[in-house]
């Protein structure tokens, strides 16, 4: 007859103290992130993976998580510079100056309306309304201060708009694909619809080079917004708040300007182009990794609805510009 030892029970308690500082160190997610980084091109795989842990794990370092992944974000978006020349990102960027604009507007004046069908509070609403128009997260953050919303309103802003984020980026290259798009198309779909940077470029990336390309600038683009729309928040809501200057997007300009007035090392700059797509799924793994189950307790029905419903209206409306009313802008030949 066989002799079963008993389990030794302070080798158990190890374990799972071992285990539990193991998931709470600060290190561990990025340490993953890193190594899924190296094994898979997918952002959604990234995403997925992310929301997966922060979701069945919980994440007690959810402050430093969000801070690394905003980090990898603006990183990996100046690596991708080194991959786009200089003209295509003026030219672009140039012609989509008045179509993100207007696009902005009329996202932000719809859904302010539709805040008030839903009797969502009016500083909740311009905060779900700003993510959706602009650049999400990055753009609640930027006129939380300059509207003095208050913590409660911004936290449950930030779950919302993460979540359509994640489904955008799950979903449009979908239903580009189903929508029959071209990779310029789906680019700029992509760039007016979709709330943030990364999931853009996610998104672009899953779907080809030249969407990539288009994505991204467009994206950039808009992101610029947020310091005239920030100012003239604050101004209304009678607050002397400033928005934060987004550096990185200077940093993407360098980037594209040194590789396009040098561009002898051709191989190095594609490289470190490629660094910054596979850096991406880690961003957007660190990203996922900070959604929790709490995150989406605040989440809120109204809330929730408006923003669904604004950003329904804003991917449908987009799209059937641009497959069927002749909305486009093309990469430079």
């Amino acid at each position: 007859m066989a002799y079963n030892a008993p389990e030794n029970p302070i080798h158990k308690e190890w374990s799972i103290t071992t285990v539990t500082t193991l998931l709470r160190h600060p290190l561990f997610r990025p340490a993953l992130a890193l190594l899924l980084s190296g094994l898979t091109s997918s952002p959604a795989v990234g995403l997925c993976l992310g929301a997966l842990l922060g979701l069945s794990m919980g994440n007690e370092a959810g402050a430093a998580t969000a801070k690394r992944g905003k980090q990898w974000l603006q990183l990996s978006v100046i690596l991708l510079g080194f991959g786009l020349p200089m003209g295509l990102i003026l030219q672009v960027g140039t012609a989509s100056v008045g179509l993100t604009f207007l696009s902005i507007l009329a996202t932000l004046t719809v859904g302010l309306l539709l805040g008030r069908v839903f009797s969502v509070e009016r500083d909740l609403s311009l905060l779900l309304s700003g993510g959706t128009a602009i650049c999400g997260g990055s753009a609640i953050a930027a006129l939380a201060p300059a509207i003095g919303a208050s913590s409660a309103h911004t936290a449950v802003a930030l779950a919302v708009v993460f979540l359509l984020n994640g489904l955008g980026l799950l979903l449009f290259p979908f239903l580009g694909q189903l929508a029959q798009l071209s990779q310029e198309q789906f680019g700029l779909w992509a760039a007016l619809a979709i709330h943030d940077t990364s999931s853009v470029v996610g998104a672009g990336a899953a779907y080809g080079p030249e969407a990539l390309a288009l994505a991204t600038t467009i994206k950039l683009t808009r992101a610029l917004w947020i310091l005239p729309v920030s100012f003239a928040a604050a101004r209304l809501y009678g607050s002397r708040s400033r928005a934060k200057v987004p550096w990185f997007l200077f940093g993407f300009l360098l980037a594209a300007l040194v590789s396009t007035l040098l561009p002898g090392p051709a191989a190095l700059w594609e490289g470190l182009a490629l660094a910054g797509k596979r850096l991406m799924v880690g961003t957007l793994f660190l990203v996922g990794a900070t959604l929790t189950r709490e995150d989406l307790k605040k989440a809120g029905g109204r809330p929730l609805l408006e923003a669904v419903v604004l950003w329904v209206l804003v991917s449908g409306l987009s799209l059937a510009l641009i497959k069927y009313g002749g909305l486009r802008l093309a990469l430079p030949s």
